[in-house]
């Protein structure tokens, strides 16, 4: 028997996971169910009725629901098979030897998406009844059809952690598979948890670090998240020093074409699971890297409500951009018409070429948009080959005597709703955060809803 202990790879210690994380405090969580109520009413009441009157959705592809504005901060583990991303999981929440631990191994394990979010017990929720409830976030994955549905899963689990986040496992990146192999969109699926995930871990290993189509393409679709995406190179105890620091070179050699920033990523290198470190190894630098990486996780769950406010608002100016373009191209279409023009090529002239009658110059020369804020111009011949643009109201037709104008709504909404709210929670004590000038926000309102 003690030799069988002995062989026992032995466990870390879990002290600095529950102090960093917060997971030892008896303190109940901020509660922000008022916030949440406002944001849901500004967003109902002045936001998507235009959004719907245009069909922003179409555009985009990005429909806000209930279920998306009051969900938790979402952190989506990305990369190559068999880099550990499961057994990341399964340390953060001390899943290892429990019976709802992710399946581990060093072939590719994970085949579906797996969602690991809180419950009152551990249990496990079908796809199909995820996408079916209307409370959750996930109701909208059902467009990806039923093969897809069947291959996410959902996790309840009654940890502490997860009353303040959600865990979004993926499939491994297997660059020599074709992508209609897997059954559903791949690409697009990823694409739908990038857009609404708060922090994007890019896992990878010392034997993984070649780039192939597949994760070329992940990384195309990163653009414009760099802010979220913290890359980790995991199972880093396994090198020897020098190895490490070659590895790590050749990490940043292979992934520097596919992150046009100038600020590079911030990388993570440590070994994330629960058995201790390799011996002879930089222990106490991976543990400082370990910790870091934590506070980093909980900067992002302390800053949920702001973070929730300025993507809402975000959303608003980009409806409000489209908006105000779709009533140009209508705009312009009136003025060109005349008793014998042929409609369909007049508005097809148009369409081909807005520069050649101002179009988008003009959004920037009347309102105050910004022109890196403009939308891509290819993008509208699409979006106009699907919805004639006889079918859109001006936007000065948009007004009710009860209701008062759309555009006039989403403006008060973007310059002084979301603002004032972003200020009951505190961020109103910080001018050089949202300048007062330009948007109006007035008095500092008093925070009601932060425990005294």
């Amino acid at each position: 028997e003690e030799v069988e202990d002995a062989s026992e790879p032995a466990k870390r210690d879990r002290s600095h996971l529950e102090s960093t994380l917060k997971l030892n405090e008896d303190k109940p969580a901020d509660d922000f169910s008022g916030v949440l109520q406002r944001l849901r009413k500004i967003y109902h009441s002045s936001i998507k009725p235009l959004e719907q009157s245009y069909r922003y959705n179409e555009l985009r592809q990005h429909e806000i629901t209930d279920g998306e504005i009051t969900s938790k901060p979402m952190v989506l583990f990305l990369g190559p098979w068999s880099v550990g991303k499961s057994s990341m999981i399964n340390y953060l929440l001390g899943l290892d030897d429990t019976p709802y631990q992710l399946y581990t191994g060093a072939e590719p394990t994970t085949s579906e998406f797996t969602v690991i979010m809180h419950g009152p017990k551990l249990k496990t929720i079908e796809g199909i009844v995820m996408a079916a409830d209307s409370a959750r976030s996930f109701s909208p994955l059902e467009k990806f059809g039923q093969n897809f549905l069947e291959k996410l899963i959902g996790i309840e689990v009654p940890h502490k952690l997860l009353e303040r986040v959600t865990f979004v496992d993926t499939p491994g990146i297997i660059e020599n598979r074709k992508q209609q192999e897997r059954g559903y969109p791949f690409n697009d699926v990823c694409q739908w948890f990038i857009d609404r995930a708060d922090l994007i871990f890019v896992v990878f290993d010392p034997t993984k670090l070649d780039v192939g189509l597949e994760l070329e393409m992940l990384f195309r679709q990163l653009k414009g998240r760099e802010s979220q995406i913290r890359i980790i190179l995991n199972k880093a105890d396994s090198l020897a020093t020098q190895e490490l620091m070659r590895v790590y070179g050749a990490l940043f050699w292979s992934l520097a074409p596919l992150i046009n920033v100038t600020e590079p990523p911030r990388v993570y290198v440590s070994s994330f699971w629960p058995q201790e470190y390799h011996p002879d190894t930089h222990k106490d630098l991976f543990l400082k890297e370990e910790i870091s990486l934590l506070e980093d996780l909980n900067q992002v769950i302390e800053n949920r409500m702001e973070n929730k406010i300025a993507f809402i608002r975000q959303h608003a100016i980009r409806v409000r951009i489209h908006a105000l373009l779709v009533d140009r191209y209508l705009q312009t279409y009136k003025d060109k018409m005349t008793f014998f023009s042929d409609g369909e090529l007049v508005f097809r002239d148009i369409v081909e070429d807005p520069d050649k009658f101002f179009i988008f110059k003009s959004i920037l020369a009347k309102t105050n948009v910004s022109k890196f804020d403009l939308p891509n111009r290819e993008a509208y011949k699409d979006f106009f080959g699907i919805n004639p643009i006889t079918s859109f109201k001006l936007l000065s037709q948009q007004c009710s005597y009860m209701g008062g104008c759309f555009l006039e709504k989403i403006e008060k909404a973007i310059t002084r709703e979301l603002p004032d709210l972003l200020g009951s929670i505190g961020l109103g004590k910080k001018p050089n955060i949202l300048s007062c000038d330009i948007t109006g926000c007035g008095e500092t309102p008093k925070n009601r809803y932060r425990k005294p």
